[in-house]
């Protein structure tokens, strides 16, 4: 059965390459600078009639102190396949540090690898762009396509939840609630200043002065660091109607093992989007735990909807584009063109470079 998502999955995206042309190689920096810290200076002592003692003076950081790089990933399978764990940099660096790292790991039982991004999210501020099918009740301030004002510091985005009314959630933003939220619901919630995290609502997360965004999306499928119960349990279809393996029509029986997304924080506020082709909702749950996130949840699903894209624009000022952006999974329908589509309909979370200072 797995043979033939992948089968499935690979027509889809032969069909979209077809009509759109292939999606760029993924760029990447030979070796992350070194993180930026605070660096001290010493005027050598001067000689006159009344000496001068030697003074000492620190040059402050010129932005966000970011948070420490992520360490490496331990590999589910033993020997462990090349490359699987090691992080990469992505996307453009934020005062010359990077600010996304990606890399992949096949699930437990799984055969294909999926893919896994790690955020800073003291470099990086969030965003939620909202659509016409998910949440819909527009118009809104941000919607598709990125505009240039927001092109010229973006680094990553990724794609939201289900249709709301698959989605057992909320949705607030722009100061307003399109769909009354939850209590209980997986959030993924971004205050006015950028900041972003995950959790369940009323406990985990909830409203305050601060928030001006909310997507919740069905149950938390991580909570203090390990699985919830309804994420290993035998009812997968809880967690959204699947297409089949050949065909996403409605007439056609889904299958838990398909293409699903997901997104998380770490303990020190890292967030944290994984993806893959062959996914059931443990499995997920278990990459999620395996790359350090401690309130976890799933995203949208199924070929067509998962994308998380980074943006590596040459000179590292200039505006994120297709052109420069790159997919997290190659095989991924979507890529970074869907952000710039002005007929994309669905909500999708943006990551830009904050301010200096």
């Amino acid at each position: 059965m797995r043979r033939a998502v992948a089968t499935c999955c690979a027509l889809c995206l032969g069909a979209v390459l077809a009509a759109c042309g292939g999606a760029p190689a993924r760029p990447r920096h030979a070796a992350p600078p070194a993180r930026p810290g605070t660096t001290t200076a010493v005027r050598p002592a001067t000689t006159t009639s009344t000496p001068v003692p030697a003074t000492t003076t620190s040059q402050a950081p010129t932005g966000p102190r970011p948070l420490p790089a992520p360490a490496a990933l331990a590999p589910f399978t033993t020997p462990a396949p090349p490359g699987q764990g090691g992080w990469a940099p992505a996307g453009r660096p934020v005062g010359g540090v990077p600010a996304v790292y990606e890399t992949a790991l096949v699930p437990p039982g799984g055969t294909q690898p999926a893919g896994i991004a790690w955020m800073d999210t003291r470099l990086l501020s969030a965003l939620l762009y909202s659509g016409s099918k998910s949440p819909g009740g527009g118009p809104y301030q941000y919607t598709a396509p990125v505009a240039p004002a927001q092109a010229a510091t973006l680094v990553a985005a990724f794609n939201g939840g289900f249709l709301m009314n698959s989605a057992g959630g909320g949705y607030y933003t722009e100061g307003r609630t399109v769909v009354p939220l939850v209590t209980g619901a997986a959030s993924l919630v971004i205050d006015a200043d950028g900041s972003v995290t995950v959790g369940a609502w009323g406990s985990d997360v909830s409203m305050t002065p601060d928030v001006v965004a909310v997507r919740q999306n069905l149950v938390p499928l991580v909570a203090g660091g390990q699985p919830t119960a309804q994420a290993t349990g035998p009812d997968w279809q809880a967690w959204g109607a699947t297409c089949g393996a050949t065909s996403c029509a409605s007439s056609v029986p889904g299958i838990e093992n398909q293409w699903r997304s997901g997104a998380g924080v770490t303990a020190d506020g890292a967030l944290v989007y994984v993806a893959g082709p062959d996914l059931t909702p443990s499995e997920l749950a278990a990459l999620e735990v395996r790359a350090g996130i401690v309130r976890g949840m799933q995203l949208d699903i199924n070929p067509n909807w998962p994308v998380f894209a980074t943006y590596d624009p040459s000179p590292a000022d200039g505006p994120a584009a297709p052109t420069n952006g790159s997919s997290l999974q190659p095989s991924s329908v979507q890529g970074p063109a869907t952000f710039f589509n002005p007929a994309w309909a669905r909500d999708f979370v943006t990551m830009s470079a904050r301010a200096p200072g």
